[in-house]
C-alpha cells in the first residue's frame, strides 16, 4: 500500500506550484500536514513566491469590475479620555475587504497594548507609530508591522526624535528585492530658522535603518527640503504609486511633489499644478491614486467645492488637468476606491459615504461602531510568517 502511495506521489515542483495558488489561510493549516510542508510554507523564497502569485491574481482581476478594496477600521469609544483629546490614536483595529456588492468581509481584528496612530499601508502590510514616538522617551520610540493575514506583527525600534521634530512615514514595497521600505523623514517647524529635513530608511529583510541626505533633482539643480505638508486627518501624507513614494514638500517657499524612487532611492522632483490653490483659504490637500492616475485631491471649505487635479502623463507638469465636484457641506476626504469613488466622511449626522464624482452619486456605508481610517490593495501574503 505504502509502495502504491509512493508512486502516485506528485512531483515536489508540482506540489510547490499547487501551494502558491492556495488562499493564505488554507497554508497556514497546511503547516501542520508534515515537516516537509511546514519547511517550504514558512520558507522566505515561497512566501515571496506567493507573494508574486497574489499580486498577478490582483492585477489580473484589476481588469473587470470584482475588485475589492482593502477597508481599515478603529473601534470608536466615545467614553474614552485619549479619544476626546485626539482622534488620531486608537487600540483597537479591525481590516475587512469592501466587496463589489457593498458588502464586509471581515479579515482580522487585533487589541494594541497601547494606543497607536496608522502611519500607512502598502500591498496588505499595515504599519503603526507609538502615540508617544512623537516624544523623547526612547522606550516609546517605536513602530510595528501588521500583516492582518496571518495577524503577525513585527516591532521596529525608532532612533529618538529632539522636542520639537516633526516626522512623517512612507510604506513602499521593492519590486526588484520583493522588500518593503520605509521612508522616514524629520524636519524642524521652526519657520525663522528653517533647517534642511533628514530621512532614514528602513529595510524589512535586513531589519535596519540607513541615515540618507535629501537632495532633490529638478531641473534648478539638486536641493534640500525644509517641510512635508501633512493633514491632522485623513489618509498617510505619502502615496505610494509607480514604484516610488511621492508627498507634497516645501523648500525655500516653493512647493511641489517630492519624488523618492525605491528602487535606486534617489529624491526627484514632480511640479504640482500652476497656482492650484489661488483663491483658496480653508482647505485641505492630499496626494492620492485616482483611476490608475496621480492625483491631487483638494477640498475648499469655503465653496464646498472638490477639486480632482489628474495627472495624464506621469511627470509632465503640462499635462495636469482639472475637475471640479460640488459638495454640500463639511467633509473630511479619507481615500478612493478601485472604481474611482471617493471615500469621505460627513458630521451632521456623523457618517461615512462613498461618492461618485461623475454620476454625484452617495452611498452610506454601514458600518456599525467603527469609523473608516483607510483603503489599500487587497493583497493576501504570508509576509513575516519566516520571521523576517
Amino acid at each position: 500500500m505504502s509502495q502504491l502511495l509512493l508512486s502516485q506521489r506528485l512531483p515536489d515542483d508540482l506540489v510547490y506550484e499547487i501551494l502558491t495558488l492556495l488562499p493564505v489561510k488554507s497554508l497556514i493549516r497546511f503547516r501542520c500536514v508534515s515537516k516537509s510542508w511546514y519547511c517550504t510554507i514558512t520558507d522566505h523564497n515561497f512566501i515571496m513566491a506567493q507573494f508574486d502569485r497574489s499580486k498577478s491574481l490582483f492585477n489580473n482581476n484589476n481588469n473587470n469590475d470584482n475588485n475589492n478594496a482593502y477597508m481599515f477600521f478603529t473601534k470608536k469609544k466615545t467614553n474614552d479620555y485619549m479619544l476626546t483629546l485626539t482622534s488620531f490614536y486608537r487600540k483597537e483595529f479591525c481590516t475587512a475587504v469592501y466587496n463589489s456588492d457593498r458588502t464586509f468581509t471581515e479579515i482580522s481584528r487585533f487589541q494594541a497594548p497601547c494606543y497607536y496612530g496608522v502611519a500607512g499601508c502598502c500591498r496588505g502590510m499595515f504599519y503603526f507609530v507609538h502615540e508617544a514616538e512623537y516624544k523623547v522617551e526612547k522606550e516609546n520610540n517605536r513602530m510595528y508591522f501588521w500583516n492582518p493575514s496571518i495577524r503577525k506583527f513585527k516591532k521596529v525600534q525608532l532612533t529618538p526624535l529632539n522636542i520639537h521634530d516633526k516626522v512623517v512615514y512612507g510604506l513602499a514595497y521593492h519590486y526588484q528585492n520583493n522588500d518593503y521600505k520605509i521612508l522616514r523623514i524629520i524636519f524642524y517647524p521652526i519657520y525663522h530658522q528653517p533647517k534642511p529635513a533628514e530621512a532614514e530608511i528602513y529595510t524589512l529583510s535586513t531589519d535596519s535603518w540607513r541615515r540618507v541626505v535629501i537632495s532633490v533633482e529638478s531641473s534648478s539643480g539638486s536641493k534640500p527640503i525644509e517641510s512635508v505638508h501633512y493633514e491632522l486627518k485623513g489618509p498617510p501624507c505619502f502615496v505610494f504609486f509607480n514604484g516610488a513614494l511621492h508627498c507634497i514638500a516645501c523648500s525655500q517657499d516653493h512647493k511641489f511633489i517630492l519624488y523618492f524612487d525605491v528602487n535606486d532611492e534617489r529624491f526627484r522632483e514632480i511640479l504640482l499644478p500652476q497656482n492650484y490653490l489661488d483663491g483658496l483659504s480653508r482647505y485641505s490637500q492630499h496626494l492620492a491614486v485616482f483611476k490608475g492616475l496621480l492625483a491631487l485631491i483638494v477640498f475648499d471649505g469655503n465653496s464646498k467645492i472638490f477639486h480632482i487635479w489628474m495627472m495624464k502623463e506621469y511627470g509632465v507638469a503640462e499635462s495636469w488637468i482639472k475637475k471640479s465636484v460640488p459638495m454640500k457641506e463639511d467633509l473630511w476626504f479619507l481615500g478612493i476606491t478601485f472604481n474611482g469613488e471617493l471615500l469621505i466622511q460627513k458630521f451632521n449626522p456623523f457618517r461615512t459615504l462613498t461618492f461618485h464624482p461623475e454620476s454625484l452619486n452617495e452611498e452610506i456605508l454601514e458600518i456599525p461602531d467603527y469609523e473608516c481610517m483607510y483603503t489599500d490593495f487587497w493583497v493576501e501574503s504570508l509576509l513575516l510568517l519566516d520571521g523576517i
